[in-house]
């Protein structure tokens, strides 16, 4: 049985002033009409429905999902106390996940990435999905095929095709590289052998209990402690008890050294959107070439971003600008110099 598990915990720094500590970037409207988390969990329910798709989020943001996400039922949102990377939380939700679907695969899924062939994608995990249920002790990733030399990512090489499902060709993953420099990434490219690493994974919730077992005992015994709780206790000892995990990404802790591990090529228009260019490359643009998101209006202006955040914006006569407004300010800058808005966040 397919579950999903989407993991909204995290801050989104990188979006800064938009994205702040207290609504990061999962649960903007960066693209579209819906907000990140909600693109998501639309997107998955063409396969799976809603009372398998688990949130798993910071306490603060408990509220923000159930408001954006009001027809998930309340046991499907797994709360953990404090952020302690992505294994302990993972292993945390495959306890919970377990106890309600025995024997589950869970696709563990980031809440704030673009997909643009939906249909493709559904078909790619639903091969995983398949694959998982005949091999219990794999873990299946999803790769993208590169189409520049990107820095901002992660890569897995391959090696040979272990099989093919419903036409996607599932390979050997061969070895997990950290995010390269440009002349890397150039050669990585060159190689054919890359993907981008999305940071999805399919996997059974008793092999990520399996894993963490082997792989990271202390966090295993104090989430075993933690779910073996009564009912009435659990937010009690979960409180108290979590912040002794090891803080450690699952990419480092589990997938690096694990052996069973497979990875689907995709091509369905992934971005992960971590930075302003990403915002302008995907959204929709006028004939002057201005993204304009939220209550905006501008008059003889071009190659401009302007965002919104309630409040009405008017520009004109201007170009080669941003102006993003959260709830405290309004940031005006050359567009050049946007991705650097970050740096100024520690003068403020």
């Amino acid at each position: 049985m397919l579950c999903a598990l989407i993991m909204a915990g995290g801050k989104g720094t990188r979006f800064w002033p938009l994205s702040t500590v207290e609504k990061p970037k999962q649960f903007l409207k960066l693209i579209g009409e819906d907000t990140m988390i909600q693109m998501s969990v639309k997107r998955l329910q063409k396969l799976i429905p809603i009372e398998r798709i688990f949130i798993v989020t910071g306490k603060k943001y408990m509220d923000l999902v159930r408001e954006q996400l009001p027809n998930l039922p309340n046991r499907n949102i797994i709360i953990e106390p404090v952020g302690k990377n992505t294994a302990p939380c993972i292993a945390l939700s495959a306890f919970h996940i377990n106890k309600i679907y025995k024997d589950a695969t869970i696709a563990v899924l980031p809440s704030d990435h673009l997909i643009k062939d939906e249909k493709n994608f559904l078909e790619v995990l639903n091969s995983a999905n398949e694959f998982v249920d005949k091999n219990k002790e794999a873990i299946v990733t999803i790769g993208m095929k590169p189409d520049r030399p990107e820095t901002g990512y992660g890569y897995i090489k391959y090696s040979h095709i272990h099989s093919v499902i419903n036409g996607c060709e599932i390979k050997s993953v061969k070895k997990f590289v950290e995010k390269p420099d440009i002349h890397k990434a150039k050669e990585y490219l060159a190689d054919g052998n890359y993907l981008w690493n999305g940071g999805m994974f399919i996997w059974k919730a008793t092999n990520i209990l399996r894993l963490t077992r082997k792989y990271l005992i202390n966090t295993f015994e104090v989430l075993s402690e933690i779910a073996a709780t009564r009912e009435e206790d659990y937010h009690r000892v979960l409180e108290e008890k979590y912040n002794n995990v090891d803080s450690i990404s699952v990419d480092f802790g589990i997938i690096e050294k694990a052996k069973d591990i497979y990875v689907i090529p995709g091509d369905f228009g992934w971005d992960d959107v971590g930075s302003w260019e990403s915002v302008e490359r995907y959204s929709e643009k006028d004939e002057f070439n201005n993204v304009c998101v939220g209550n905006v209006k501008k008059f003889n202006c071009n190659n401009t971003i302007i965002i919104s955040n309630g409040k009405p914006i008017v520009i004109s006569g201007l170009q080669d600008i941003f102006v993003v407004q959260n709830d405290d300010m309004i940031f005006v800058g050359k567009k050049c110099g946007m991705e650097k808005i970050r740096e100024l966040q520690m003068k403020i």
